[in-house]
Parts: structure tokens; C-alpha cells; sequence
């Protein structure tokens, strides 16, 4: 059964895909009670993370695998198509419901909600077989999963996160991302991250909100203190403290939008997925979106030294996961724990649709 409370009740639960630092890059067009247009768009003119748009497409499909779940309530079936025409800065995507008696509710509805980010430590208890078999087929034959568990493994993944981070934190362009996204002083937030949810204590989020007022306040802080409280407290602590990293692989690699956007339905089928089993997650790309700008020449600081920092985070990145890094398209560390108590929520359905 299809009507416009129906696509309402579904878009009401797929805006709660998840989407860099909460950006939310999607509106929706309501057409008809059986079809929707989704505006989708990429932040690639003002996020240092997303200067090739794939981040957001990964993003744009983790939308639309939220959709086609979320119809499985009603009986529907999502048949997802996108406008060839549209610009893949700003990608169109048609969804029309069908009704398919032989659609069943998806086990993972219940997941689209509770589905959230934890950046403090979890459990260092091993993921049992059920868990990574689960996991593992949830992302669907086109891709693997690769975990990276046992202590050592985990040291040498939470080296990696806390030499990366360095790079975010003195990068200016970084800064102008940073500042834009965190909301102060809350624990929820509609539109972007809340500070509590950022995984540190409150004497350095005292300090980082202090030095964040502007780059030149922040760089001499950075020179004179380091930047190893908020590096220990978000990076090198909650790496090693975690039942596994995992790094999701394309089996071949991906070549435009289309894969990236497929991508992203199976990333988020396999985060649901962890929400389902009673997991948290968090996710660690940066990573694998600097080794992608090494990879491709990509300029993404005006400071050279950062360049530098760059490649050879890309080659400790190929230390830890193997020379197949180009196929690789989400990672991030997981495990059992205490849901977050602060989180990013969602604008109103009524603010995203056009």
C-alpha cells in the first residue's frame, strides 16, 4: 500500500542515514504517493574531506539503502534509479515504490534509529563467529570484510589513527571544516556534531573551544602545547580499546559514482547491522580519503609539509591493510559498550523535502 503518509513514514526514517559530520546532503522531492525524487548533493567546494565528492556519495547510498529498507514496512519495494543527466556534484535519484507481495519486513528497520556513532572506548572483547558472519554477510558478494583484531593489530591501527590525526588537527583547511560542524555546548544536534560527542574530557573540550575561535589561536596552541591530549583522547585510547578494526573492500575497485553510491547501501546494511547485534561503531576514514588524494595528486593544503605527512600516512595505511588500498571504501573500529549519551540527531523531515 503506497500514499503520501506512506512515503512520508518512510522518508521520516531514512533521513536518519548516516552522512558526514552530519551535512545531511539530501532533499527530497515528493512527486507522487509512489514516486520521489531525492535531491542528493556533495560537499566538495568547502570540506577538505570531500574535495572528490566520494565521501557524500557513499553517503548519498547509505540514503538510499535506508529508503528501500524502510519501504519493506509497508510491503514496497524501492526500484532506485539516478538521472544520468544530473551533475555528480548534485546527483538526481528516482525512487519509485512498487508493491511486491513477496517483500517481508527488513529485521533491520528497528536498527534505523538506534544507529549512532560511539568515539569512546568500547570493549576490547573479541567479536564472536555469529557476529563477523553476520557482519561479513551483510555487506553483500561484492565486497569483503577485513579485521584487524588482536592487540597488536589494534596498536598498529590506533598508531595509524593518532598519526593521522596530527594531520587533521594543524591543517588549516581542516580547521575551517571543524569549526563549521561542532556545535558547543549541547549533547544532541539537529544539523551538526555536538561537542560532547566528540570522545574527549572536559578540560581539553574547554580548551578546544577556547582555541578554536580562530586558526592563528589554534596554530599557536598547537606549537606551543602539541596535540596530543585530544590525539590520545579521540584517537590512540579508543583505538586500541575496541574488539576490532574493520576495513570494507570493493572487490574490484571503484571507478565513478555509481560504485561509490553502491558502496555506501552496503556500508550502511553492514553499520545496521552492528546496531542490530547490540555493536557500536565508529567510523576512522580519513585514512583512506588522504591516501585517495596521494593516490590522485590531489591539492589539499596550502602547506607543503602536510603533503608530505600525507604520503607517508599512506604507506603506513598500506602497512596495516594491505596494497589493495584502492579498493578499500569504509573502515572503522567497533565492539560491544555503552550506547553514546550525546549524538547527532536530524533536521525535521519538513526542512528536507523541496
Amino acid at each position: 500500500m503506497s500514499g503520501p503518509d506512506v512515503v512520508e513514514k518512510i522518508l521520516d526514517l531514512a533521513r536518519w542515514a548516516p552522512s558526514g559530520d552530519n551535512t545531511q546532503v539530501w532533499r527530497f522531492e515528493i512527486v507522487t504517493p509512489r514516486h520521489v525524487l531525492v535531491h542528493c548533493f556533495d560537499t566538495r567546494d568547502d570540506c577538505v574531506y570531500d574535495l572528490d565528492g566520494h565521501p557524500s556519495q557513499i553517503s548519498h547510498g547509505a540514503l538510499l539503502e535506508t529508503i528501500a529498507i524502510a519501504a519493506t514496512a509497508h510491503g514496497l519495494r524501492a526500484d532506485i534509479a539516478r538521472r544520468p543527466a544530473s551533475p555528480e556534484s548534485h546527483p538526481q535519484f528516482d525512487v519509485h515504490f512498487v508493491a511486491d507481495p513477496a517483500i517481508e519486513p527488513s529485521p533491520l528497520i528497528g536498527a534505523i534509529t538506534t544507529r549512532s556513532v560511539q568515539r569512546r572506548p568500547l570493549s576490547t572483547r573479541a567479536l564472536t563467529a555469529t557476529e563477523k558472519h553476520a557482519l561479513t554477510a551483510a555487506v553483500g558478494p561484492g565486497y569483503q570484510v577485513q579485521w584487524i583484531e588482536g592487540f597488536g593489530p589494534r596498536l598498529q591501527a590506533a598508531r595509524l589513527m593518532f598519526n593521522n590525526a596530527k594531520l587533521r588537527l594543524t591543517m588549516p583547511e581542516a580547521y575551517e571544516t571543524h569549526r563549521r560542524i561542532i556545535q558547543w555546548n549541547t549533547s544532541h544536534s539537529a544539523d551538526r556534531v555536538p561537542d560532547q560527542a566528540l570522545g574527549v574530557d572536559n578540560a581539553t573540550l574547554r580548551l578546544m573551544k577556547w582555541a578554536m575561535v580562530s586558526w592563528d589561536r589554534l596554530s599557536t596552541m598547537n606549537t606551543v602545547m602539541g596535540t596530543w591530549a585530544p590525539r590520545l583522547q579521540m584517537d590512540l585510547v579508543p583505538g586500541l580499546a575496541c574488539a576490532a578494526h574493520f576495513v570494507i573492500k570493493a572487490r574490484q575497485e571503484p571507478r565513478g559514482i555509481d560504485d561509490y553510491v553502491a558502496a555506501g547501501r552496503a556500508v550502511q546494511r553492514f553499520w545496521l547491522t552492528v546496531a542490530q547485534l547490540g555493536l557500536l561503531m565508529q567510523p576512522e576514514m580519513t585514512p583512506l580519503i588522504f591516501a585517495s588524494y596521494v593516490r590522485n595528486n590531489v591539492r589539499f593544503s596550502r602547506l607543503d609539509k602536510l603533503q608530505s605527512s600525507a604520503a607517508g600516512l599512506q604507506r603506513q595505511l598500506v602497512d596495516l591493510i594491505g596494497t589493495d588500498v584502492p579498493q578499500a571504501v569504509f573502515m572503522g573500529r567497533l565492539g560491544a559498550g555503552k550506547q553514546a549519551a550525546a549524538r547527532s540527531t536530524r533536521k525535521p523531515l519538513a526542512d528536507l523535502i523541496k
